[in-house]
C-alpha cells in the first residue's frame, strides 16, 4: 500500500530545527584570524626569503673586516710615536682571542646581556624597551642588539626611521645567518665608534690609555664599554668624571650578570687609570698642517687607511715650542724651521699657541729679513772675488740718493770684509751690493731658494724684499752644506697599517750653487758674527754659524745660523707688523735659537767649521793675459767682428767666480735694472785690442785690476789703501726704513 506523506503539526513531537548563523562580528573575528594569519605567513616567508637573499648577498668577512668610513691618516714622528690621527682611527685588528675576556663581558653585558641568545634581533628587548617607553613616556631604553648596531653601523645610518629599523632586523638576522656569534662579536668591537675619531677597541684604547687594546684591565675596559652609550660625554679626556661614573655603571651590571665577582668590582680603583697625555699635540700640529697637503701629490688616488712617518723629533719639536713660548715678547708672535743636514724637518714652530692661531709663520708668513738678507749680499761679493780678510771703508755713501745709515750712527772707517759683516755695516753692505749689482744679490737669493719677489733697489740689501722662514732656513742650510742645495722635506715614508711601504722619500738631486770657497768664506764670516759680532746671544759651547736681522723701528727681529749639521731660523714679531718694543735679532730670536740648538745638538759631536779659504787660480796668480788687458778678456765683439757696448760687464761665457767677475764684473740677476760699472765707478779707460786707448767696451775697473795684480794707492804708511767707495749714482731716490743687525 501506497505510503502517504502526511504534514505534520506544528506541535508534533521530534521534528527537527535549522541551524542558527553565527553573528557577524564572529565572522570578523574569524576572517581576521584567517587572513591575519596568511599574511602572517606570507610575512614569514617573505622575512624568511629576505634574509636568505641578504645574507647571500652579504659581502665575505674579509672584506667586511676592511670596510671602513672615510680614510684615516696616522701621523706618526721619527721614533714611530703618534703625532695624530686624522679621519676615523681604526687602530690594529685584534682577533675574538686576544681582545681580553674583561672587554668582551663588559660589552656584552652593557650593551646586550642576552647576545649569545636571539638570532639577531631580540623581541624580549623590544618589549623591555616599549614598556619603558610607556612608563617614563620617552624612549629610555634601546632596544637594538650587537648585531643590529653592526648591522648599522657596517650598512646603514642613525635615521629613526621605520623603513631604517625593518633594514637593520633584516641585516642582523641575515648576520646571524652568515656568522657565528664570535666572528659578530668581533667585528663589533673592532669597529664600533668609541667617540674622538677612534673604532674598535684598540684604536680607543691607544687613544685613551695609550698602549694595545690587547692590554686592557677590568677599568679601562668598563671606562671603553661605557662610551659606546653617548661617547661625546662620557669622553674621559674631555669629562673624566662622567667617564668614572658610568664606567662604575658597567661594572654593576656584569656584577648581576655574574661576569665578575662583587670582589672583582670592589678591587678596580679607577685612580689609579692613566690617560694617554697628548703632549706637543698643539705645536705639532703647525707641521702636520704643512706635511699632510703633499699626500695629494705623494698619493693622489689613495683612500685607504695609511700611517705618514715623518721627520719631526719630539724632543727637538718640544724644545723648539718652549724656545718660542719662553722667549717671544709678550705681544708678539714667534716661529721657528729646524732642518738636518739632508733637508729632514726636525722641528717646526708656526706660533705660540696652535689653539689660539693656526696661521703657519714659519711657512706661510712673509717679513722682511733685515740684516739676515745680507747673507747674500756677501755671498755675491765673495763670488766676485773678495775674501773675508779684503779691506773695506765703513764711511757714509750715497747710492741714487739713499744714504744707508749703520746701527747706532757711528762708523768704523777701514775694516775688512768679516769685521763689516760680523758687526752688520749697512753702509759696507750697501757698497759691496751697488758693486756687484743689485741684480747679482738677487740672483744670489733666487739661487739658494727664495721664493718671494725680490727688488732691486738699493735698500734691497738690507733686507726690503719679504721672505719666509723656511726660505731662509733653506739657504743657510744650503751654507752649512758647503753651497750644495737642500730641500726641506717632513715625510720620510708612508706605509699602510699592515706596515706595507707604499712610499719612500728620495732626496733630490743636489745643485752646487756656489764654489765650495765661497761657501768656506761665508761661513767665516757667519762664524764670526756669532763669535765677537751681533750674535753673541746664539752662542752654546760649540761652533755656530749664523745672522742676526732686525727691520726698521723693531718690526721683525730674526736669528738664522746652523752647528753639527742641524740648521735654525727663528722670527718674532707682531702679525699686525707693529714695533715690538727692544725687540733685537741678536736678542730674544738669538736666545730662543741658543736654548733650542743646546738640546738638538746635545746628542751630536761638535763639528768644527770649514772655513779654509781654497781660492781658484785666477784669485791667486793672475795670469799675463790679464796684466796686459787682453783683448779677449776685456771687450765684446758681435759677428761682423765689431765691438759691442756691454755697459762695464764681465766677458762673454765668464761664468762666476772666473777671470773678469772681480766687483765690478757679476752679471744681473733676475728682474735687475743695475746700473752699469761704468755708472757704479768712475768712468774706466777702454782700449782697443792692442792695448791702446780707445772706444771700446768698459773691461773691468780700476778697483778690480788693482786688487787683482796688487797695485793700489798707498797711504802715509806706505801701505796699499783701498778706493773710495762711491757717493753718488744716477738711480732714483729710493725711500725706506734702514736694516739694522
Amino acid at each position: 500500500m501506497a505510503r502517504r506523506d502526511i504534514p505534520r503539526s506544528p506541535d508534533s513531537g521530534g521534528s527537527s530545527r535549522a541551524p542558527k548563523k553565527p553573528s557577524a562580528f564572529r565572522r570578523w573575528i574569524r576572517r581576521i584570524f584567517v587572513w591575519g594569519g596568511g599574511l602572517a605567513l606570507l610575512a614569514v616567508i617573505g622575512a624568511a626569503v629576505a634574509v636568505f637573499v641578504t645574507a647571500r648577498s652579504l659581502p665575505s668577512y674579509e672584506k667586511l673586516k676592511s670596510s671602513q668610513a672615510g680614510q684615516m691618516i696616522v701621523v706618526r714622528a721619527n721614533d714611530g710615536s703618534e703625532i695624530v690621527t686624522l679621519g676615523p682611527s681604526y687602530g690594529r685588528w685584534i682577533p675574538y682571542d686576544r681582545i681580553p675576556r674583561v672587554m668582551r663581558d663588559a660589552m656584552v653585558s652593557v650593551e646586550d646581556r642576552r647576545y649569545r641568545e636571539h638570532w639577531g634581533v631580540d623581541p624580549l628587548g623590544i618589549a623591555r624597551s616599549l614598556m619603558v617607553r610607556v612608563e617614563s613616556g620617552r624612549w629610555r631604553q634601546g632596544g637594538s642588539t650587537i648585531t643590529q648596531q653592526l648591522a648599522r653601523n657596517i650598512f646603514l645610518n642613525n635615521s629613526r626611521t621605520f623603513d631604517r629599523k625593518l633594514r637593520e632586523a633584516v641585516l642582523a638576522l641575515a648576520l646571524e645567518q652568515k656568522f657565528s656569534k664570535d666572528q659578530i662579536l668581533e667585528l663589533y668591537l673592532n669597529k664600533v665608534y668609541f667617540g674622538g675619531g677612534a673604532y674598535g677597541v684598540d684604536s680607543a684604547a691607544r687613544k685613551f690609555f695609550g698602549h694595545s687594546g690587547e692590554r686592557l684591565s677590568l677599568a679601562e675596559a668598563s671606562i671603553i664599554a661605557g662610551l659606546v652609550k653617548a661617547p661625546s660625554h662620557y669622553s674621559p679626556t674631555a669629562d673624566a668624571e662622567a667617564a668614572v661614573g658610568r664606567a662604575k655603571v658597567v661594572l654593576d651590571v656584569m656584577q648581576r650578570n655574574g661576569t665578575i665577582t662583587p670582589a672583582d668590582a670592589a678591587a678596580v680603583n679607577f685612580k689609579d687609570v692613566k690617560l694617554a697625555g697628548e703632549e706637543g699635540q698643539n705645536s705639532a700640529r703647525y707641521f702636520t698642517d704643512w706635511v699632510l697637503p703633499q699626500l695629494d701629490l705623494i698619493l693622489p688616488e689613495n683612500d685607504q687607511p695609511i700611517e705618514v712617518w715623518t721627520t719631526l723629533d719630539p724632543v727637538m719639536q718640544r724644545a723648539a715650542t718652549s724656545a718660542i713660548q719662553g722667549y717671544a715678547p709678550k705681544g708678539a708672535q714667534g716661529a721657528m724651521v729646524s732642518v738636518d743636514r739632508d733637508g729632514a724637518v726636525l722641528a717646526m714652530v708656526g706660533g705660540t699657541d696652535y689653539v689660539t692661531s693656526n696661521y703657519n709663520r714659519a711657512t706661510n708668513a712673509v717679513r722682511q729679513p733685515g740684516s739676515a738678507w745680507k747673507l747674500f749680499v756677501y755671498l755675491a761679493a765673495l763670488e766676485a772675488g773678495y775674501t773675508p780678510d779684503s779691506r773695506v771703508v765703513d764711511a757714509p755713501v750715497t747710492i741714487d740718493g739713499w744714504s744707508p745709515r749703520n746701527s747706532g750712527g757711528t762708523y768704523a772707517g777701514e775694516i775688512d770684509v768679516r769685521t763689516a759683516f760680523a758687526y752688520s755695516k749697512n753702509t759696507v753692505a750697501a757698497q759691496l751690493g751697488n758693486e756687484v749689482g743689485f741684480g747679482a744679490v738677487a740672483n744670489m737669493a733666487r739661487r739658494f731658494g727664495i721664493t718671494t719677489p725680490i727688488n732691486t733697489l738699493p735698500s734691497m740689501v738690507l733686507g726690503t724684499s719679504d721672505v719666509r722662514v723656511i726660505d731662509m732656513v733653506r739657504a743657510f742650510a744650503a751654507v752649512q752644506n758647503k753651497g750644495a742645495s737642500v730641500t726641506p722635506y717632513g715625510i720620510r715614508k708612508i706605509t699602510t697599517t699592515d706596515g706595507e711601504v707604499v712610499y719612500s722619500h728620495r732626496p733630490d738631486a743636489s745643485q752646487q750653487l756656489v764654489p765650495t770657497y765661497v761657501a768656506a768664506g761665508i761661513t767665516d764670516l757667519l762664524q764670526t758674527a756669532v763669535s765677537i759680532g751681533t750674535g753673541r746671544a746664539a752662542q752654546i759651547g760649540r761652533p755656530v754659524a749664523g745672522k742676526t736681522g732686525t727691520t726698521s723701528s723693531n718690526k721683525d727681529g730674526w736669528f738664522l745660523g746652523f752647528s753639527s749639521g742641524i740648521t735654525t731660523g727663528v722670527w718674532m714679531g707682531r702679525d699686525d707688523a707693529h714695533a715690538v718694543p727692544g725687540l733685537q735679532g741678536g736678542t730674544a730670536p738669538a736666545r730662543a735659537f741658543a736654548a733650542y740648538m743646546k738640546v738638538a745638538t746635545a746628542k751630536r759631536p761638535a763639528e768644527k767649521f770649514d772655513t779654509e779659504l781654497k781660492l781658484p787660480q785666477w784669485q791667486l796668480e793672475p795670469d799675463d793675459e790679464a796684466l796686459l788687458n787682453n783683448s779677449d778678456n776685456y771687450f765684446y765683439v758681435d759677428e761682423n767682428g765689431n765691438l759691442v757696448d756691454q755697459g762695464g760687464q764681465a766677458p762673454a761665457g765668464g761664468a762666476p767666480g772666473g777671470p773678469g767677475n772681480g766687483p765690478a764684473g757679476g752679471a744681473p740677476g733676475i728682474g735687475s735694472n743695475t746700473p752699469s760699472g761704468a755708472q757704479r765707478e768712475r768712468q774706466p779707460t777702454y782700449r782697443d785690442g792692442n792695448g791702446a786707448d780707445g772706444s771700446g767696451p768698459a773691461a773691468a775697473n780700476d778697483d778690480f785690476l788693482d786688487r787683482a795684480i796688487g797695485r793700489g794707492r798707498n797711504d802715509a804708511n806706505g801701505q796699499a789703501a783701498p778706493r773710495p767707495r762711491p757717493t753718488g749714482g744716477t738711480r732714483a731716490t729710493v725711500g725706506g726704513g734702514q736694516g739694522n743687525p
